[in-house]
């Protein structure tokens, strides 16, 4: 690992309930300030919006921690393993990343997203079908029995993951944005990881379909120089985890602020063209990822202020924190749809800006109105402030969302 060259701040795991709070402060202590993660992982944590965006897209930033991060030890830190030891286009740089990139985007091009949005209608009215047995004044999370379904069955859908190890690998996804675990347990859940991964792929060797599993497969037994068995692995866990968790968290987030605002969700239900308004948001507000481990400096980078990040540093950039930021928003931490700009990095900026961000909206767009129709009386059981967040630095969701749904339409 790098040397701790100043004091570090420890980043806090409480339960996510200082994520915004310790952001704020972070970014009035500096451009950048060293903070140490578990395990005694030291970073600069960036939290203003303007260097987050500069240094998302600047040419002495690499996201490959073989390459760029002196010292470090694939597997060495195992709450780290998803985030920094797998290789994907999640984790490298240069032609690497263009190659897999290419490989994967083939599932998100605009014209598949478009032709999944029968498959997603056909999953939301499944599962508020299911929902109508709690219709009601009966107490009902509706993240684990709306929010959660939604995206994680469109993704197993899209990457052929049989019914039997959905819960598995989905248990597994959840448990990797713990941040408040010991070293036994992150080792565990990265051995889990990588077994649920390898049982999948074991199973579309066997028993191979028209599913972007079987397509990976082939690429890599065709072709081991264009795909090789650690990418493979590496890919599925970036994706599927990518493709599930984060959505769960929109949905989340969106629900949240309107049963708050009732005022908004008027508008929203008299003219469903401002859902696209929510949305932006709801993600500008409560971003699914506030921090991304990790990307490196390759060269002395000078921030200013006195802050200089020396060739070799980890950077841990807050993503949520630009939507937050004061000097980018106008009261920041309110709901507001009839804000004029909602900007955000809640999918990213550069080149690794997020390949399932427009999946994820057509999941939600289809969601949440669909909800709302369908329970027109849906109520929160407790206060907004309430509400439990996750265990986490890195996620930023709800352990639950307890509501009501009222009678059904």
């Amino acid at each position: 690992m790098t040397s701790l060259r100043t004091e570090a701040v420890t980043l806090d795991s409480d339960g996510g309930r200082r994520l915004y709070e310790q952001a704020d402060e972070l970014r009035d202590a500096g451009p950048a300030v060293r903070v140490r993660m578990p395990e005694d992982v030291v970073a600069w944590s960036v939290t203003r919006g303007d260097i987050a965006k500069q240094l998302l897209i600047h040419p002495h930033v690499s996201k490959d921690a073989r390459k760029s991060w002196p010292g470090h030890e694939p597997g060495a830190v195992p709450w780290l393993y998803p985030w920094v030891d797998v290789v994907s286009m999640f984790t490298s740089d240069g032609a690497d990343h263009t190659r897999l990139k290419q490989l994967v985007g083939r599932a998100f091009t605009a014209r598949r997203i478009e032709a999944m949005r029968p498959v997603v209608e056909a999953i939301v009215t499944d599962l508020l079908d299911a929902l109508e047995e709690h219709a009601g004044d009966e107490r009902v999370d509706l993240r684990a029995e709306f929010a959660h379904g939604v995206p994680s069955r469109v993704i197993c859908d899209l990457f052929g993951v049989p019914a039997d190890q959905r819960p598995e690998i989905l248990r597994i996804i959840g448990a990797v944005f713990a941040t408040d675990v010991t070293p036994e347990q992150s080792a565990a859940v990265a051995a889990d990881l990588y077994r649920a991964m390898l049982t999948l792929i074991e199973t579309k060797r066997r028993t191979p379909a028209d599913d972007m599993t079987s397509l990976l497969l082939t690429a890599h037994e065709e072709d081991g120089d264009r795909l090789s068995e650690p990418e493979l692995i590496s890919t599925l866990i970036a994706v599927i985890g990518g493709g599930s968790e984060t959505t769960v968290a929109l949905i989340d987030a969106a629900v949240r602020e309107l049963l708050a605002h009732p005022d908004q969700l008027t508008t929203v239900l008299a003219e469903p063209a401002r859902w696209s308004d929510v949305i932006d948001e709801a993600l500008r507000l409560h971003p699914p990822i506030m921090h991304l481990p990790l990307r490196y400096a390759t060269e002395d980078i000078d921030l200013g202020e006195g802050v200089v990040m020396k060739a070799g540093d980890a950077i841990l950039i807050c993503f949520g924190a630009h939507g937050r930021d004061p000097g980018v928003h106008d009261d920041p931490a309110a709901f507001h749809i009839d804000r004029a700009d909602k900007q955000h990095l809640a999918f990213g900026h550069g080149i690794h800006y997020c390949l399932g961000a427009p999946l994820a909206r057509l999941e939600a767009e289809i969601a949440l109105p669909a909800l709302f129709d369908r329970f027109p009386g849906l109520t929160l059981s407790i206060a907004p402030d309430e509400l439990e967040p996750q265990h986490s630095f890195m996620g930023n969701d709800l352990v639950e969302l307890p509501v009501k749904l009222g009678p059904s339409a």
